[in-house]
């Protein structure tokens, strides 16, 4: 329960006194009671207004390709937030299109942003790398602009390369 007097890390939740102004382990600015509840409460209506339901009109984008059981996680974990998902296959293993090795996690584009935004916080809690921080995650690769920055590691090259020359993500 969320007390509207004391003070919380919108990172880390930790809750704290009234007089209390930083985050003893985020070192970021507090925020009190209710802010978060008015932080929450607005998530609430967010989530609300979303559909898991996806329409053949829907404008879908692959945001993950990989194996069975990491998309599924990741599906369900998008679901969870009420972003829609489908998974779709790839036909390219044995050539009877029975057994797809690679998936596609698809979502509709106006979801994008937030569903990469979930799966990072995932694969940062998953992975020890919650301390650190990734200031090139909202970076787009954009074909016609003359060079990129990689939203994992932060290297810029052409964009005449479809792959970061530094890390190897793919954008092709």
């Amino acid at each position: 329960m969320i007390e509207p007097d004391l003070k919380y890390c919108p990172k880390c939740n930790d809750e704290y006194r009234a007089e209390i102004g930083k985050c003893a382990v985020c070192a970021i600015d507090l925020i009190t009671g209710r802010q978060k509840i008015e932080m929450e409460e607005a998530l609430r209506k967010k989530l609300a207004s979303r559909t898991t339901e996806l329409s053949p009109d829907d404008d879908l984008v692959a945001l993950r390709r990989g194996p069975l059981p990491e998309m599924r996680h990741l599906a369900a974990l998008l679901n969870g937030e009420n972003i829609g998902t489908l998974l779709a296959g790839d036909e390219k293993t044995c050539g009877q299109s029975c057994c797809p090795t690679a998936y596609d996690l698809l979502v509709k584009r106006e979801d994008g942003m937030e569903a990469l935004h979930i799966i990072e916080e995932e694969h940062r809690r998953t992975t020890g790398l919650e301390g650190y921080d990734n200031p090139n995650v909202d970076s787009v690769f954009n074909p016609e602009a003359g060079e990129a920055c990689c939203p994992a590691c932060g290297h810029s090259f052409p964009t005449t390369e479809t792959a970061c020359p530094d890390c190897g993500l793919s954008f092709g």
